[in-house]
């Protein structure tokens, strides 16, 4: 998945988050890769990419020291923030990801579909993930976009779907400078009086955001037990739409 152009971008980076340049660095990150495209358990990965036992090791710490966050984030450059959209999708987490020895809660929820994680994710203008949060399933929209709006930076307007109907979000939205695009639910009492809906229209583009992360199978499916790995799993897809920028 990386061409010259590609790793010649990303081993700079790589190296600003102090991962040791071994020589088989690029085959390394190749094997995670091919794990995200096709989802396979990492014991299954071709030797042509190495040991596998070493691969998930060195993605497991890099996961634990929160690498692959910094190296999304360091490949998010220049987004345009004139416009922000916003949404969440539901991943079936697969029966592997259960079971996890750990207290904590990783972020698999119950839903309508059973078992699931869900991805709360904003993109810019040109349709580019810029933030994300991984939650459980059975968390509404509502209750995971405040932390979402707060990490991102100003912005002209900020569009989401009915899910974000709610008076305080709006409120938020307004005090950070932004102008609020979220339409009301058919019982809403404010109404749809002052929608912009030529501008609503252009909410498909964090729909389109979606189905590219979901073209990967580890991301489409949930195989991870730990919130924390799979989270990384998502920030890789999302600093790999970056890659061609």
């Amino acid at each position: 998945m990386l061409n010259d152009e590609y790793w010649s971008k990303l081993e700079k980076i790589l190296l600003q988050e102090s991962i040791y340049n071994k020589r088989n660095l690029r085959m390394t990150v190749e094997g995670i890769l091919y794990r995200m495209r096709v989802g396979c358990p990492w014991r299954d990965l071709p030797r042509v990419f190495g040991c596998w036992n070493s691969i998930y090791k060195r993605f497991n710490a890099w996961s634990l020291s929160r690498k692959w966050l910094n190296i999304f984030k360091a490949l998010a450059v220049n987004p345009d923030w004139e416009w922000r959209f916003m949404d969440g999708s539901y991943v079936k987490a697969h029966q592997h990801s259960a079971g996890a020895a750990s207290q904590e809660s990783q972020a698999i929820g119950k839903s309508r579909a059973g078992n699931t994680t869900k991805i709360h994710l904003a993109v810019d203008g040109y349709s580019l993930p810029v933030e994300f949060e991984i939650t459980g399933g059975e968390v509404n929209d509502c209750s995971a976009a405040p932390d979402l709006i707060a990490r991102l930076p100003d912005a002209k307007t900020i569009v989401a779907d009915k899910g974000y109907d709610s008076e305080w979000l709006r409120e938020q939205i307004t005090k950070k400078g932004a102008r609020a695009v979220i339409p009301g639910k058919r019982n809403s009492l404010k109404g749809n009086a002052d929608m912009d809906w030529g501008l609503y229209k252009y909410r498909h583009l964090v729909e389109n955001a979606f189905a590219r992360l979901k073209q990967y199978r580890a991301i489409a499916t949930r195989y991870d037990k730990l919130k924390r790995n799979y989270e990384s799993m998502v920030a890789i897809a999302c600093g790999y739409l970056w890659l061609p920028m």
